[in-house]
């Protein structure tokens, strides 16, 4: 028998929405790898430490934070410069570094795709747009990887919700932009066969939790602090919410998913029901669902 809702749907936005408001400001930025990108002020060493501190998010989130500083220090204190000029000498500095099972053998190739990548574009934006840089590497995606390279007009979304006319003429979607942001990323030489695993996409049926936890940064624009809102491709409407063990734990709870399993359609079903209650920013509740679930142990 299904269990009845907590709330009815007003109720329900209302408390969400009161919830969002406690635990999106400065003061979570401080305990949260979000504090990481906060470090620094250039566009660059943002998205650079924000992608390593997403990628990185799983185990204590004080683990985390110290992980990614450890990093910075052997980078120098300057990623994106590191990233750019660094000699085969320097990259001496970053052997024996290691989370969980993201190693230096992992994070060399990071800083491989980085230096690769920045030296043809200003921003880390232009790696999650096929018409951008799909153009320039669809011949050299590996063969496990050129399901996400067909025309873009000729890929299936896995739901109505990822695909929106209004993000740019192109109908490009969240779905095919983390599709192709994989592809680009092996794209380059030798990538190491064991680093495929740090980067997911929904076409392993992923949540894709950490990266889009990612896009949330570097997408959303309020005048709150936390979120960094650089880039513009992406409308904040466009995002998918993050799906982790507390997020989905909160939204069962509140009877916001219903999906058994915990994959790509989990994190779709998740974002159409916040959507209903914020079409021009569902994700904006990630704060409230992660803040009751973490802070709170609702």
């Amino acid at each position: 028998m299904p269990q009845k809702p907590l709330f009815n749907f007003h109720d329900l936005k209302d408390f969400l929405d009161a919830k969002t408001e406690q635990y999106n400001r400065p003061e979570f930025i401080e305990n949260d790898p979000v504090c990481i990108p906060h470090l620094f002020e250039g566009k660059q060493d943002i998205e650079i430490m924000g992608f390593f501190a997403a990628i990185l998010a799983w185990g204590q989130r004080k683990t985390i934070i110290n992980k990614c500083r450890e990093l910075i220090e052997r980078m120098g204190g300057s990623p994106y410069d590191f990233i750019m000029n660094h000699s085969e000498h320097d990259l001496a500095a970053l052997g024996g570094f290691k989370h969980r099972t993201f190693n230096d053998t992992d994070l060399l190739y990071f800083i491989y795709f980085f230096r690769e990548h920045y030296s043809e574009f200003s921003s880390l934006e232009d790696a999650f747009n096929p018409s951008v840089t799909g153009l320039k590497r669809t011949q050299s995606y590996r063969d496990e990887y050129k399901d996400s390279s067909i025309a873009i007009a000729e890929i299936k979304n896995s739901s109505s919700v990822c695909y929106q006319d209004e993000l740019h003429q192109d109908n490009e979607t969240i779905e095919t932009a983390l599709n192709h942001f994989r592809a680009y990323f092996f794209s380059f030489p030798d990538f190491p066969r064991r680093t495929v695993k740090h980067v997911s996409s929904p076409t392993q049926k992923s949540t894709c939790k950490r990266l889009n936890m990612f896009l949330r940064w570097m997408v959303r624009k309020d005048d709150k602090g936390v979120d960094f809102g650089l880039w513009d491709h992406i409308s904040p409407s466009q995002l998918i919410c993050p799906c982790d063990l507390h997020v989905e734990r909160v939204a069962r709870k509140l009877g916001l998913i219903t999906r058994k399993q915990v994959d790509w359609q989990t994190a779709i079903e998740l974002t159409e029901r916040l959507r209903e209650l914020d079409p021009a920013d569902p994700v904006k509740y990630d704060f409230a669902l992660f803040g009751l679930g973490i802070e709170e142990k609702f």
